[in-house]
């Protein structure tokens, strides 16, 4: 079938319905007696079709101005009045008309040729003066959807008991289908066999005024099996900027706030004497100064959100001469809530009149959030690459919500009746940080963002953001050696991505951990390169290192500047990394891999102290490329540790099953280069 966007369409005289696809996929919607429906949706790609068996198709919760009832609004309260081709060719634009409701709609289906997916978006104009309270994008009866994702928690207070529902996609067993809104706080669940695409807002309106939603998505994969796999292909070809290998060090466990000038840029030479000068190792990306630039002293709604303290430069001249010489970045840590590092500002903003929390900024207060804003499109602006934003609508332990009646983070806002309520706070939140972030993304193009703790993971953040804070675990891995230290992230990891977990549906590729990080030096440098390329190995793009620059060895700069080196040669089988294996903290054998065409890793750690036999089979649960497997491919395997050679495979083959015997606290490494590469490219 040709690469051609399907469409096809007809009036109300004629057939009343539409039809908008490519070669992947294609929605029917029909409109028979006026009222808009989904017929069904056809996976080209994997031979099979969901038929939408009832369901409101869409639904709009509004009040009208001095009311305080909310009215819902479906398709069966508007009549189509017509259907036209959209300004492209590849959408097509339905028509409704209220049945004395006191908006109208439209509602546009679209699709590109070769992608995979269809958008479908609601377009409100008022009729008189309303409040937009909810968008359900999609209301479907879907028979075989499910929602991966089941945590829960909308905790204000409680450590690591924050799983917002948020912002997750929801699958179908059978007709290998994906769906989900293209918003970090939108909603997407699967009820009593009804699937909901619907996110909180508030939006007011006046008669005439036009506003429209974020768009619902469906997307197809070849098989139900890999609907992950199809679903993350998507959020990497729609996010923000392509994934890249964000190599960096941030300064904070070198000084903590006590960091200055002199300071900072003294690590800065020195990491690039060891490291790229000395060792060869690419240059960093960004070198970040941490908590302790920003001047609290100051009245920040005179001067402006902030502002540089005297241990800095207002621009950071030196840091940034520094960073030049070293053929990188500038980097800054920023609270955008003032809960680490800005508290002590916000007394004035608040006699100023700025919308304050207890004892946080709100994300939708709009005199700080403009000041905000404008901060950091100036910084971006000025060359600043890489941002940690830490503390957004939180931490690790305590969550902040804008919810009338409370300070903010009041034990009893745990109370489930609240959840509406928090939960619309992060729906405007959320919005209000994605418009501050397309700002910063136009002023530098190349600028990485980080959103850390108090973030949640939903994967359409990527859309707006870098990377996003791994929610569960803390920034000093806790645990008596590294072995320790492993388990406790590791187990993190194993709670967040595996299917007896939270089944998270986030790429491990854009994951922020706090890691690798090294602090003291005598450690065995066998130990210290174990750790190192096992940590490594998880896949994330954002490598930030964490050191006491000066206190390491000649042996600790040359093991760093081999396992950079290891993670650069990896990176590009990092697009689809996965965990393997069992559960970390009850001692059982687990690891990480990841595979392009050209090539592949895998990791493994024994964390018990007894031997054992791990399986492998090279397939595409294991993230093989299809064609790898479909042509049984033939692999050269290499490992970093010397010591390893002889006791693992030289070759293997997809398909093939191969059984790994690791040791007590053993950790194996395994490269995989396509051994006939001329083949697959």
């Amino acid at each position: 079938m040709a690469a051609a966007v399907l469409f096809a369409w007809s009036s109300l005289a004629a057939a009343e319905s539409a039809s908008v696809g490519n070669e992947f996929i294609q929605r029917e919607v029909s409109w028979v007696g006026g009222r808009l429906s989904t017929i069904s949706i056809a996976n080209r790609a994997g031979q099979s079709e969901v038929r939408a068996g009832g369901g409101d198709e869409f639904a709009i919760t509004m009040r009208t101005e001095g009311s305080t009832t909310e009215h819902r609004l479906t398709a069966s309260d508007f009549t189509v009045s017509g259907s036209l081709p959209g300004r492209e060719d590849s959408s097509v634009d339905v028509r409704l008309a209220g049945h004395g409701a006191p908006l109208d709609v439209v509602v546009r289906y679209s699709a590109k040729p070769g992608e995979p997916w269809i958008r479908k978006q609601l377009i409100v104009t008022a009729r008189e003066p309303l409040q937009i309270t909810k968008a359900e994008v999609e209301h479907l009866g879907v028979a075989d959807g499910y929602a991966p994702y089941q945590a829960d928690q909308f905790t204000a207070r409680g450590a690591a008991q924050w799983r917002p529902p948020l912002g997750q996609p929801v699958y179908t067993r059978t007709s290998g289908t994906w769906w989900g809104i293209e918003f970090p706080a939108a909603r997407n669940e699967v009820k009593d066999g009804t699937l909901i695409c619907g996110y909180l807002t508030r939006v007011e309106l006046k008669p005439g005024e036009t506003w429209k939603s974020h768009p619902s998505m469906v997307g197809v994969s070849d098989s139900p099996t890999f609907i992950k796999d199809a679903f993350l292909d998507y959020i990497d070809a729609t996010r923000a900027r392509p994934l890249r290998l964000q190599t960096q060090y941030n300064c904070w466990f070198d000084y903590g706030k006590a960091v200055d000038t002199a300071k900072f840029t003294a690590s800065v030479r020195k990491l690039n004497e060891e490291l790229v000068t000395s060792r060869e190792m690419p240059p960093l990306r960004a070198y970040v100064i941490d908590d302790g630039w920003q001047d609290t002293t100051k009245d920040w709604s005179k001067t402006g959100v902030w502002p540089v303290n005297a241990k800095f430069e207002n621009n950071f001249a030196q840091a940034r001469e520094e960073v030049a010489r070293a053929k990188s970045a500038l980097g800054l840590w920023l609270s955008p809530g003032c809960v680490f590092g800005g508290q002590p500002a916000i007394p004035k903003m608040r006699e100023a009149g700025w919308r304050t929390l207890d004892p946080w900024m709100s994300m939708t207060g709009d005199a700080y959030m403009d000041a905000l804003e404008k901060r950091m499109v100036e910084l971006a602006a000025s060359g600043v690459a890489y941002f940690k934003l830490d503390g957004v609508f939180g931490h690790l332990n305590t969550r902040n919500f804008d919810v009338e009646g409370f300070k903010g983070s009041e034990a009893e806002l745990n109370d489930a009746r609240y959840d509406e309520a928090k939960e619309r706070y992060l729906s405007l939140g959320s919005e209000r940080l994605m418009k501050i972030f397309k700002r910063m993304g136009a002023a530098n193009p190349n600028v990485y963002i980080v959103i850390s703790n108090g973030a949640f993971l939903s994967p359409w953040w990527l859309q707006h953001v870098d990377a996003v804070w791994m929610i569960n675990a803390g920034d000093a891995a806790k645990g008596a050696d590294r072995t320790g230290e492993l388990v406790y992230r590791d187990a993190a990891y194993f709670k967040l991505a595996s299917t007896t977990g939270d089944n998270t549906q986030f790429p491990l590729n854009s994951l922020f951990n706090h890691e690798p990080k090294k602090t003291t030096t005598g450690e065995d440098a066998e130990v210290f390169r174990r750790y190192l390329l096992m940590s490594l190995s998880r896949g994330t793009g954002l490598v930030e290192l964490y050191l006491k620059t000066f206190e390491l060895s000649e042996s600790d700069w040359d093991v760093l500047a081999d396992g950079m080196k290891w993670v650069h040669r990896v990176f590009p089988a990092f697009k689809r990394a996965r965990m393997i294996g069992g559960d970390p903290k009850h001692g059982e054998v687990y690891g990480y891999t990841g595979w392009n065409e050209a090539a592949g890793y895998l990791s493994l750690h024994n964390p018990s102290d007894e031997t054992r036999e791990f399986p492998i089979v090279l397939d595409r649960t294991l993230g093989l490329p299809k064609s790898a497997v479909s042509g049984g491919r033939s692999y050269v395997v290499s490992t970093p540790f010397a010591a390893d050679a002889g006791s693992l495979p030289k070759t293997a083959t997809a398909g093939q099953t191969l059984m790994i015997t690791l040791p007590p606290r053993a950790i194996r490494i395994m490269e995989y280069t396509n051994s006939a590469p001329g083949k697959t490219q």
